[in-house]
Formats: C-alpha cells, structure tokens, sequence
C-alpha cells in the first residue's frame, strides 16, 4: 500500500534528517521520526477516507434516485393494473429499469479502482459492492466469479452467500457448516436474516425438524416475530404455513423468493 510507504519514507527522512543536522540526538531524533510517521499517515488515511466515502455516496445516490423513479413508475401500475398481462408485463419493465440503474451504479463503483494502491482492502470492498448490484439483477454469473473477493462481514452478505450455496445445490452439510460459522459474534437480532434464510431451506429440503431446531437456537439471540412465528408453525407440524415474507424486501432481496405483485390499492414489495 503506497501510502503507508510514503508516510513511513517520510517519517524515516524526518528522523535522520534531524539526526544528521545535529537539532536532535539519536533517541529524540527517531521519536520525532515515528511521529512523523504516524501523524502524516493518519492524515493522509484522513483524505483517503473521505475521498472514498465521497465515491460510495454517488454509488449509493444513482441507486436512490434510480429506487425513488421505479417506486414511482410501480404507484401509477398499481392504480391501472387489470389481469396477469398487466402484472407479467410490469414486472418485465421493473427488471429493465433496476438492470439501466445497476449499470449505472457500477460505473460509479468502477470508479473506486482509482484508490487500490492507496487504500487497504480497497478491491476487496469494490467486488463486495460490485457482487451485491450484480445479485440485485440475478447475474450470478459475476455473483460466483466475485465470491472468493468479497469480504463477507455484515449478516446480509453472509445471508447471501448461504442463499447462493442453496442455489447451485450444495450439499446441506456443507451449508450448516457456513451458518454455523457466520452466526459467530454477532450481536443481538443480527442473526434474523441468516436463521430465516437457512430455516428456509432445511424446510424446503424437507427437514422441518432441523429448521425448528435452527429457530429454537436463533431465538437465544432474537426475539424476531417471524423466527417466532415460524417456530411455532414448526412446533405444530403447520409446515405449509412457514414464511419469511413478512421480513419485506430484506427476505426478498436474497432472491429466494418472488414479491407478489398484486392489483389495485395493493402495496407492492420491491427488492
């Protein structure tokens, strides 16, 4: 990283510079050397931050405005909409519009690379953003080539990476060993998205006694209403009744699960 170089060149010039000039001697001149060091790389780590944070917001912008005119566009839909025609061909229309904002997003997020020698982890934290526009369009071709980059820290990208195991059908083993591994230090009701995704998927793989288990467990650290429900559909043998769908956008942004796109006067759920 250039600039923990630089800082520590400049740091190290300082020192002897003060040393060879006779202002200080030898301790006090590489004193002030390490302190040159640590005060120009926080500033420059300053700068950089701030640049950086200033790029992500464009990203974060071109998606909100992108959001706000799809919202707007599904309002009008949904006081005109009549039979399934309608529905099939906004949903169509939707995908089109979040695919123009996804690309636009990217090229933002592209431009982000200017900062890989400056800052660490820089491309790490640019294939985490690029994976999450990509999943938001369903292209898990560049999902699965930006995996082994991405950093997986907060629940929802973990949620993400154990919904797209399920996907390309990895053994449930394997799966469990992921959840159980990504439920580690997190704090209270951080566990929401990751239990519901993998309940989900024991359900859907036919063992509702392992997903109640799950939810028995993720309750010792949540007190989520649906992991609540869900578990008392569970405990009843009301397998048909389990659903994720009142967490909103957030369960169908995993993309294991369609939003219903309903008539008139009723309120649409966009990923």
């Amino acid at each position: 990283m250039l600039t923990v170089v630089l800082t520590a060149l400049f740091g190290m010039l300082t020192g002897v510079g003060l040393w060879l000039g006779d202002v200080f001697g030898y301790g006090w001149s590489a004193f002030f050397g390490v302190l040159a060091f640590v005060v120009s790389n926080a500033v420059a780590g300053m700068m950089l931050q701030r640049r950086v944070k200033a790029q992500m917001m464009r990203v974060q912008g071109v998606l909100a405005a992108g959001q706000k005119q799809i919202q707007s566009k599904v309002a009008r839909w949904q006081m005109q909409m009549r039979g399934p025609g309608s529905v099939q061909q906004a949903q169509a229309e939707i995908a089109r519009d979040t695919k123009g904002v996804v690309a636009d997003a990217l090229v933002e997020c592209d431009k982000l690379h200017s900062f890989d020698l400056w800052v660490p982890l820089m491309k790490k934290q640019i294939a985490t953003a690029k994976l999450q526009l990509y999943w938001m369009v369903k292209d898990f071709a560049h999902v699965d080539e930006l995996m082994p980059q991405a950093l997986f820290l907060d629940p929802t990208m973990r949620a993400m990476r154990i919904a797209r195991m399920y996907m390309r059908g990895a053994p449930t083993d394997e799966i469990a060993k992921v959840y159980e591994k990504s439920c580690t230090r997190l704090r209270y009701n951080q566990n929401v998205l990751i239990a519901a995704a993998w309940s989900w998927i024991l359900v859907k793989r036919g063992d509702a006694d392992a997903a109640f288990k799950v939810l028995v467990r993720a309750l010792e650290k949540s007190d989520n209403a649906t992991l609540k429900a869900n578990r008392d559909q569970l405990a009843n043998n009301r397998v048909a009744h389990f659903t994720n769908t009142a967490l909103g956008d957030q369960w169908f942004a995993l993309q294991l699960e369609e939003p219903k796109m309903h008539g008139p006067r009723q309120r649409m759920q966009w990923r």
